[in-house]
């Protein structure tokens, strides 16, 4: 890769991790449901000069349903459970073993062994956050993080079954799918009106929903997909382990979030695990993480 290529995938990469920092922000100021109709209606205004992709209907919908709709309802909930953003930005990447598995189940597709093997190391780690969870780290929210995980990967096997198509198109008329949805939510759950909300939210909330709506979703997916058209899938997606680490040091700086050796150990075997996973050799094409 080029050094400038080089340095957009690390870019990309902090983007994404720091975006669980605005996560916190956002919903401190917004509820779940009011903050992902934010993101996405932010995230879906190209729209209104970028043409629709030519993917079918029902699999733009179910896409856009699977990935940011039902991920974010559940991952902006799992932070008002008291979910740590280092954590979910870990917790967040089980869905490559989620799709590995998902894949073998629905698709068929033969996982390798070496596959196998980082899914038994990435699980294995998994069990050891749990076991790690307490006063700092509420079951729930861990579970609610993992669900939102397997949304994701949910997602991902419905993209497999899509034509190739330019990133930030599709990622916009996908965002479409989420904002009324969410609101609608919103609007049952007795949350107050959204108007009113943003009258009242922090500039960090504020700043931070424009963060996730714009640099997280269509910036980060704009850059991803430009390095997924010029290089093989094996190339690009090995950086996608930045996340989570730009996720865990943000979270250290910003709010001084702290891991018992447990939680330690646990995050490192899925992070290995992960690394097994993405790095094998003639990757197939990988599908963006959606952060």
């Amino acid at each position: 890769m080029k050094a400038s290529d080089i340095a957009l995938a690390i870019l990309t990469s902090v983007i994404w991790g720091v975006s669980f920092i605005a996560t916190r922000y956002g919903v401190d100021s917004f509820t779940p449901a009011q903050l992902t109709a934010l993101r996405f209606a932010i995230a879906a205004l190209p729209v209104l000069i970028l043409p629709r992709p030519a993917v079918p209907w029902g699999l733009m919908l179910a896409a856009g349903a699977l990935w940011f709709l039902i991920q974010f309802l559940l991952l902006f909930w799992a932070f008002h459970e008291g979910m740590l953003p280092g954590l979910a930005s870990v917790t967040q990447q089980m869905s490559a073993p989620f799709t590995v598995v998902l894949a073998a189940l629905l698709l068929h597709e033969q996982p390798t062994r070496r596959q196998v093997a980082g899914l038994v190391v990435a699980f294995g780690g998994l069990v050891l956050i749990g076991l790690s969870s307490g006063a700092d780290l509420p079951l729930t929210a861990l579970l609610i993080t993992l669900c939102a995980a397997m949304s994701w990967a949910l997602g991902n096997i419905v993209v497999k079954q899509m034509p190739k198509a330019e990133m930030v198109s599709l990622t916009s008329w996908m965002a479409l799918v989420a904002p009324l949805p969410a609101l609608a939510l919103s609007h049952a759950l007795g949350d107050p009106p959204l108007w009113t909300t943003l009258a009242e939210a922090s500039w960090r909330g504020i700043l931070s929903a424009l963060y996730l709506g714009t640099l997280a979703t269509v910036g980060g997916y704009a850059m991803w997909g430009h390095l997924l058209a010029r290089y093989p899938a094996a190339v690009v997606t090995p950086f996608a382990l930045l996340v989570p680490c730009s996720g865990i040091v943000a979270s250290v700086i910003v709010f001084d979030e702290t891991f018992p050796p447990l939680r330690y150990s646990g995050i490192a075997l899925v992070m290995i695990g992960l690394a097994v996973i993405v790095w094998r050799a003639r990757a197939p094409a990988a599908k963006v993480p959606p952060a």
